[in-house]
Order: C-alpha cells, then sequence, then structure tokens
C-alpha cells in the first residue's frame, strides 16, 4: 500500500510506525488528494475520528489526524499533516460525511480552520466562547470566571 501511495503522490507522503501502530505524515497540500486516494483506492471506507494535538514549540503547532479503517482488510490507519497556527487544512466531509461534526469539534477545541467544510461552527461551546480549550496555552481559569461572571451574572466556582 505505502508502495502505490508514494508512487502517485511522492516525496510529500512518509510511512511510519509506533507500537505497531501505522500512520502516514502527508504536506498539507496534497492531505486532501491522499485522503481520497485511501477511501477510493485503499478502501479506507470508514473515517473513525478527526482530531489534533498541539505542540507550541514547534513552528508548524499543530497537528491534524484522521484516523481510517478498511472494513475490507481489518486495517486501522493515522494520518497526519502538521500545520502552522492560523493555517487552515481541506474539509474532508467531502470524502466522509461523518467527519462533519469531527471537523467542528476539531475547530471549536483547537482553532483548526477546515477550508470547504458545509457549516463550520462551534459545537460543544457556546458562541461566545473565547479561545479553543485543548491549546496548550489556553488560560481555562480566566476564560471561565470571565464567561460566568458575563452569561450567569455570578462568581465562579474557580
Amino acid at each position: 500500500m505505502v508502495t502505490r501511495i508514494r508512487q502517485r503522490h511522492g516525496s510529500g507522503v512518509e510511512a511510519l510506525t509506533y507500537l505497531g501502530q501505522h500512520y502516514l505524515v502527508a504536506d498539507a497540500s496534497i492531505i486532501s488528494e491522499l485522503l481520497r486516494t485511501l477511501r477510493d483506492e485503499e478502501e479506507f471506507g470508514y473515517c473513525v475520528d478527526v482530531t489534533a494535538a498541539h505542540y507550541p514549540e514547534r513552528e508548524k503547532q499543530f497537528e491534524v489526524i484522521w484516523i481510517l479503517y478498511s472494513f475490507v482488510a481489518n486495517l486501522r490507519i493515522r494520518v497526519k499533516t502538521l500545520i502552522a497556527d492560523g493555517h487552515g487544512v481541506p474539509s474532508s466531509v467531502s470524502i466522509w460525511p461523518a467527519a462533519n461534526w469531527l471537523e467542528r469539534e476539531v475547530y471549536d477545541m483547537f482553532g483548526i480552520r477546515f477550508e470547504g467544510h458545509p457549516d463550520l461552527k462551534r459545537i460543544l461551546l457556546p458562541d461566545g466562547w473565547k479561545g479553543h480549550p485543548l491549546r496548550k496555552d489556553y488560560g481555562i481559569i480566566q476564560q471561565d470566571n470571565e464567561w460566568v461572571q458575563i452569561n450567569l451574572g455570578i462568581e465562579s466556582g474557580q
């Protein structure tokens, strides 16, 4: 599979295994095409999850991660791409419609934009919430105190 993917997508894809878990690291410029190839040609028909990780010390601070499963091959794979703060990635909703809410959660928690998403807005937090709680530099106590005071008119229990 890795040979076929590299032949099609070139040097923009690196295949790795860590503790028995297979993953691909792909350049953000080819991620949409790679995900479509994995669905259409490699039969990864199920998008299990879309998530992210924040590494504020890196130049490209975010890893966006798709966890995919092939029922045909009984195989799970992770696909990662790295992006800088303020950059987005193409939406995978046109590939797996179930990615809709998963991408909204990543947007809500990390602030990562999914370009072409049909309705990218917060899914877990209120619309007026400031910031993105799963970023490592997020000040939860300050935000909680402010939100509770403004919206509930009481002092937070924090």
